[in-house]
């Protein structure tokens, strides 16, 4: 049976020799125990189709994907949020490297935010259509791709391929010839006696000169151009400057009962809402019931119509520091908020920061702004504004100090804070109303509990 089928085999060779060397037929012998095959396919089209009982060759026609391999595409830049117009592409793959499919070959960095762009498929870079820096907008064309996770690299350069030259033998060194050894023994001759002289015709010695100072070395400077973010956290902060009339007021935080709460209670909120217990969570709380208690604080001027407007809501900005400057995601309606959905909020786009993963909606909007510097040791500082909002708030570390209570002087974990906000809008008594408010709130927690 196996050579009745082989000789089938050689038959359609011979009677289908013209056919290319890229099309393919399936010739299937089924049997007891042997299966032979024999490939011929044709290109994009089905010839025929033949099927018999089990001891008769059955043919089957298909088309393989080999037409699509060393498929070229044209990526192009996603589309940006309706706030933001272009970005600056930056590479991070060149010319005749592989990729991955999702593997990221570029990151478009923007006013808010980065955009990071994947590969669609797997293949190997075709060509670069930005130069890196470019500036580009949605839907601009980006990088060729040649899809296929085997298709060849670019071909190297010529100074790749050229063999390397063999090394040149090392010159040999002339080996110094050795003093002649003394043949007789000289007698060493005997120093003259020196003249016995007066001291006074002595002459004093000269002071050994002072060592040149050496060379402090090289001293170089590099420039970096800033990136489109840094260029635009320097624009805001100078508008804020020039149109907002800042002020600050200032206080302090006796932290000795929060400290309290969250040391006893810590185990058990981790435990509860899988997410640990910290002090952001107080004072983003503390503020929006201060923000719904001082409704100018959560306003905002719009200057296009010169008309005043007072949010029902509150959106808190919290300051992240990323390597590419500082962000202010949103955590949106934190009046309906409990201390376990802010602190989950406050790890998620932190996370999200530090993995360059915010996008453009998580950073639009917020009414009020808390920074906290203490987590960088921070003792004492005023913030500038988040345009266009008109208040920030700025937190600052923990320190024992001594203060008194109830006339005696104690040593308490102290923290400073700031409120800078807008004069235009906020007068002075509503801005140390605020300040006050969150300073009782935080330090007896309980007023929350009975909304005072």
């Amino acid at each position: 049976m196996f050579s009745h089928s082989r000789g089938l085999c050689r038959t359609f060779g011979r009677s289908l020799s013209a056919v290319s060397q890229a099309n393919n037929v399936l010739v299937r012998q089924r049997a007891s125990g042997w299966s032979v095959c024999c490939q011929i396919i044709h290109r994009k089209s089905q010839l025929c189709e033949s099927q018999s009982t089990a001891h008769t060759p059955q043919l089957q026609y298909f088309t393989t994907s080999a037409l699509h391999r060393n498929e070229v595409i044209v990526v192009k830049t996603p589309a940006f949020a309706e706030s933001v117009s272009e970005g600056d592409v930056r590479w991070e793959k060149a010319v005749g490297d592989t990729v991955a499919e999702d593997e990221v070959v570029c990151e478009i960095e923007t006013d808010k935010t980065s955009v990071q762009v994947p590969s669609p498929a797997a293949g190997v870079i075709e060509e670069l259509l930005v130069p890196d820096g470019g500036k580009v907008e949605g839907g601009t064309p980006l990088f060729k791709l040649k899809k296929g996770a085997g298709a060849a690299k670019a071909d190297p350069s010529p100074a790749a391929e050229a063999p390397a030259s063999p090394p040149e033998p090392p010159t040999p060194t002339a080996v110094p010839t050795p003093a002649p050894a003394a043949t007789a023994h000289v007698t060493p001759v005997s120093p003259p006696v020196a003249e016995a002289k007066p001291v006074a015709a002595v002459k004093p010695t000269a002071a050994p000169p002072a060592p040149a100072p050496q060379s402090a070395g090289h001293r170089g400077e590099s420039r970096v151009k800033m990136n489109r973010m840094r260029l635009r956290i320097a624009e805001r902060l100078k508008e804020a400057q020039n149109t907002c009339a800042m002020l600050t007021t200032f206080n302090e935080v006796d932290m000795s009962n929060i400290t309290e709460m969250r040391n006893l209670q810590k185990d058990a909120f981790l435990k509860k809402h899988n997410t640990k217990l910290g002090f952001m969570s107080a004072f983003v709380k503390a503020a929006a019931h201060a923000l719904v208690d001082q409704p100018a604080v959560n306003g905002v001027i719009d200057d296009t119509t010169k008309e005043i407007v007072y949010r029902d809501y509150v959106d808190i900005s919290v300051a992240v520091a990323t390597p590419k400057g500082l962000v202010v995601p949103v955590i949106r309606n934190v009046e309906a908020m409990n201390f376990a959905d802010i602190e989950k909020a406050i790890n998620a786009l932190g996370e999200k920061a530090r993995k360059n993963e915010l996008a453009v909606e998580d950073m639009d909007g917020g009414t009020f702004t808390i920074s906290n510097g203490g987590v960088f040791g921070s003792m004492f500082g005023t913030p500038i504004i988040n345009p266009p909002q008109s208040a920030i708030l700025g937190m600052h570390g923990i320190f024992d100090r001594p203060v008194a209570v109830q006339g005696k002087v104690e040593i308490r974990p102290m923290m400073y804070v700031a409120l800078t906000y807008d004069h235009r809008l906020v007068d002075g008594r509503e801005a140390v109303t605020f300040l006050r408010k969150i300073k009782s709130v935080v330090e007896d927690p309980r007023l929350l509990l009975l909304d005072m």
